[in-house]
């Protein structure tokens, strides 16, 4: 996740610990065309170190991914996974294994991506890499048993925001960028954003404790807006300097308007590093332009981590969920969010037909 590496753990607390069965196999279910857990192994084929784009700079990883395709006779709908990294390191691959191992018995391929960090490009590149590799999984969907038309993509922390900007950015002329193949679509078909960063001109204001513990762990003094914070080395400018590339980084600004494929967002209301109103600022937006939107709240967790917002107890006690869609808002209800959770809203969003 985005700042793990970065931040020491400290017994007792789970906010900053959160920071810090069996193989299950499947058969087609030839009514929805979806995967369900069997007694039978489901064979799984992996291919790593795919080059999506010519590495850039060359001893780069950031053009690469990995591929978890399930066995079946007719071809697979796909999660499209990018772990964050505060935009610093190029390695957004991490952990699509466990989460191809969640998906895969259900019959969903999953491709962990990995996208160049702060260090190597600025902003846009970040977003022009997610498209490239989108668009190269489109043209190669053929080789690797791919439905091409139902492709979702998912991350936390700054892989939440990659995935949040992918989501509502799908073939944008003036977005696509120039990486790797051209011409098929960059648009996704459901997006599954996990504590993403999304306003950056309004995280401060929303931080937990005054930001002092941002502050501490990454050596800085002026919390988001400081010229060292991750969203500043991103934009390569401090974020208070360059509103206008604050606003290009915004998936909001692109919310309205045009066609935005479904979403759901999780977030936990003690986080101290992309604080909670980030998430439901995006949540607000979506709602707000009629688009369908899922948000779920953990009123106990930090800045996740994704894995224990589906399986720890003590992360997952009392969420709740708001559901928007076509403008009307349902209120909010209790939930026990889990990788079952995923998968029926993946099952939802990519049926067969899903275009």
């Amino acid at each position: 996740m985005m700042f793990r590496r970065l931040l020491p753990a400290v017994p007792g607390s789970r906010v900053l610990l959160s920071l810090a069965g069996g193989v299950m196999a499947v058969a087609m279910t030839a009514a929805s065309g979806f995967a369900t857990p069997s007694t039978h192994t489901r064979q799984v084929s992996m291919t790593k170190d795919i080059a999506y784009a010519p590495a850039q700079p060359a001893d780069s990883q950031g053009h690469l991914l990995d591929l978890y395709v399930p066995r079946s006779s007719r071809p697979v709908p796909l999660v499209i996974f990018s772990a964050g990294s505060a935009w610093m390191a190029d390695n957004g691959r991490q952990g699509a294994d466990k989460v191809a191992a969640e998906l895969n018995p259900y019959g969903f391929a999953v491709a962990g991506v990995s996208i160049r960090s702060s260090s190597q490009a600025k902003f846009p590149a970040q977003l022009h890499d997610i498209k490239g590799a989108i668009r190269w999984l489109r043209a190669h969907a053929k080789t690797y048993n791919l439905d091409p038309r139902r492709f979702a993509i998912m991350g936390d922390s700054s892989g939440g925001w990659t995935a949040a900007m992918a989501g509502v950015t799908g073939d944008i002329p003036a977005l696509e960028g120039d990486v790797g193949v051209r011409g098929p679509s960059s648009a996704v078909q459901a997006a599954l954003p996990f504590y993403p960063p999304t306003d950056f001109s309004q995280m401060d204001a929303h931080m937990l404790d005054n930001c002092t513990f941002f502050n501490t762990a990454l050596g800085l003094t002026g919390c988001h807006g400081d010229a060292r914070s991750p969203e500043s080395l991103l934009l390569g400018c401090p974020i208070d300097d360059c509103p206008d590339k604050v606003a290009a980084a915004n998936p909001l600004t692109y919310v309205g308007g045009r066609r935005t494929p479904p979403f759901m967002i999780f977030h936990g209301e003690q986080d101290p590093l992309v604080p909670y109103h980030q998430g439901r600022l995006l949540r607000d937006a979506l709602a707000s332009a009629g688009d369908e939107v899922r948000f779920v709240s953990f009123p106990h967790a930090g800045h996740g981590p994704l894995f224990d917002m589906l399986s720890d107890p003590g992360t997952r006690k009392d969420a709740y969920e708001e559901t928007s869609r076509g403008g009307h808002t349902t209120p909010p209800r209790p939930v026990t969010p889990s990788w079952q959770t995923i998968v029926t809203f993946l099952e939802a969003q990519l049926r067969p037909s899903a275009r």
